[in-house]
């Protein structure tokens, strides 16, 4: 289901599909362990999204992403008044938040250079047969 949701058409031949699969349904399954609601879930996939994207499409630094994951999760645990986020976390708890950015960090965070590797490094495919 993650690969047709993720639009992923050469799951077989491209590894940078399957590492994306991987890191989808990895996420996904550690936020149904944590026991996250659909709203959370949903939450929770999109800054898994958002993390992945500043560092893929956008090219961001870690730091820079670092940056731009504590600006998403500003609020966390405010009153609605006082809430900055670019997302709607209202749904997780402080315990959550601090959950998430672990999680974050030891799937993305630590794996930094490899990510960069994998998405703006020029490389030669080798051509590989279906069988």
């Amino acid at each position: 289901k993650m690969e047709e949701f993720l639009n992923l058409t050469q799951l077989k031949t491209s590894l940078k599909e399957a590492i994306l699969l991987d890191y989808y349904t990895a996420g996904f399954w550690w936020a149904k362990e944590m026991n996250f609601s659909l709203i959370q879930l949903s939450g929770f996939m999109d800054l898994l999204n958002f993390a992945l994207e500043n560092l893929s499409g956008k090219r961001m630094t870690l730091g820079d992403n670092l940056k731009e994951l504590e600006r998403a999760m500003t609020g966390i645990g405010e009153k609605e008044s006082e809430k900055r986020s670019l997302f709607d976390l209202s749904s997780f708890s402080i315990e959550q938040a601090k959950a998430i950015i672990d999680y974050l960090v030891t799937s993305l965070f630590k794996h930094y250079k490899a990510y960069e590797y994998l998405f703006h490094s020029h490389r030669e495919e080798p051509v590989i047969s279906y069988e």
